[in-house]
């Protein structure tokens, strides 16, 4: 009498993988809520204050605000940036308070709850390019200063 083949054992079938963190998720994540405050580019930077007074005001943490400008630099930047740039990006590192930039650091810049763009400046090709970059940073409120047509000539119809 022969011993009986060994048995077929069912092979542990691996877990798929979870996927990576990256665009995708990103991709899948919901837009900001996007408003738009009515503004000249010489008065972009004023309705940015404004806006985030409002916002201040309203309970949201210093911390959970980022004011770009697409023009000249916010008189706030260019006192914290005579401290240096490393003071600069550890105080947008720390992220205890409102953090002023100009939109070509955008990519520098980690995302905030909140992100108010002032476009106190031509809107330009890099303009153009920087516009999406501020809404990715967007959490959950994007507030753009400026033009309502030039802005959704670059951000989309029905801005």
């Amino acid at each position: 009498m022969r011993p009986a083949p060994p048995a077929q054992r069912p092979q542990p079938t691996p877990a798929p993988a979870a996927p990576a963190p990256g665009p995708a998720q990103a991709a899948n994540r919901p837009a900001p809520q996007l408003q738009l405050i009515t503004a000249s580019a010489a008065g972009a930077l004023d309705a940015a204050d404004e806006a985030v007074d409002v916002l201040l005001d309203s309970g949201r943490a210093p911390g959970d605000i980022l004011v770009l400008t697409t023009g000249e630099a916010h008189p706030w930047t260019a006192h914290e940036i005579s401290f240096g740039e490393a003071a600069y990006w550890a105080q947008h590192d720390a992220g205890d308070d409102v953090f002023f930039a100009h939109l070509a650091a955008a990519g520098r810049a980690r995302s905030r709850p909140v992100v108010v763009v002032a476009v106190n400046g031509d809107v330009d090709d890099a303009t153009a390019r920087a516009l999406p970059a501020a809404r990715e940073r967007a959490d959950t409120l994007l507030i753009v200063c400026g033009d309502p047509q030039k802005i959704s000539s670059v951000l989309g119809a029905g801005v």
